[in-house]
């Protein structure tokens, strides 16, 4: 499958998609001279703000888009101890790590048990894991993209899509029960509504063009893409009328934990 990944559309909400990267920093405790991974970094910038506000001497930001690494680059030229690589988080380990952070990166991934047992274990004793998800795939915003991508005239061209992100975020309350099982010593784990004030209802559109809707963009092609899209809007708008200001209640869960 292509990278159709846009840094130029997804940083278009750049300041509402920071809101829970910075909720999740919050709930960190630096590791002066330690070992920092950000798992799903995208275009850097944050990756940057978190290996300076951790005091970190070495942060490694692991995305799988090329197209969002190459804007990540240039924080590697300016921030001494700061570098990225391409990977994959489905199967991205190491040992020794003091933080591993991952800001709406691990609903890309199935099978959340294993995953942050294999991340767990990735890390130095006593150290944290971070992470944050979206949990708002009931929402309208995520069920419409999903209904038409089931009509006849794109289901075809997607095929078999892979596992659903929705079906791979767990309850806060099986997370907290995952991070104790795993020995967890301290540990946070919470639902949190980012209630984000958009122009209309099109800005949803365009929120969702730059994150949820990437994997059909990368399996329909281009021309396919734009069809798609326009379907889209339409059956949007016609399930939640043309609303200006239009409310975005955005669900997240956040998750912390350190462990023995």
């Amino acid at each position: 499958m292509s990278d159709a990944w846009d840094p130029e559309q997804y940083l278009r909400f750049a300041a509402e998609r920071r809101q829970p990267f910075d909720d999740l920093r919050s709930m960190c405790m630096p590791v002066p001279g330690g070992r920092v991974v950000d798992l799903g970094c995208g275009t850097g910038e944050l990756t940057a703000e978190l290996h300076r506000s951790m005091g970190a001497a070495e942060t490694l930001g692991v995305d799988r888009s090329e197209a969002m690494l190459a804007e990540a680059a240039r924080f590697a030229k300016e921030v001494p101890g700061l570098r990225f690589e391409l990977g994959d988080i489905s199967e991205w380990r190491a040992s020794g790590i003091d933080l591993i952070f991952a800001n709406a990166s691990l609903h890309w991934v199935p099978g959340h048990e294993t995953l942050l047992a294999r991340l767990r274990f990735s890390l130095a004793p006593g150290d944290q894991l971070a992470f944050q998800v979206p949990a708002t795939f009931g929402h309208p915003s995520h069920v419409t993209a999903a209904a038409v991508a089931a009509e006849p005239q794109f289901a075809a061209g997607l095929g078999e899509q892979g596992d659903d992100p929705g079906a791979a975020v767990l309850s806060p309350a099986r997370y907290a029960e995952l991070l104790h099982s795993l020995g967890a010593v301290q540990q946070t784990a919470r639902l949190q509504v980012y209630g984000h004030v958009l122009p209309s209802v099109e800005s949803v559109v365009e929120w969702v063009r730059g994150s949820f809707l990437t994997p059909i963009r990368a399996r329909l092609g281009e021309e396919r893409f734009e069809a798609y899209l326009e379907r889209y809007r339409e059956r949007l708008l016609s399930e939640l009328g043309q609303q200006r200001p239009y409310f975005y209640a955005f669900r997240r869960i956040l998750g912390w934990a350190r462990f023995s």
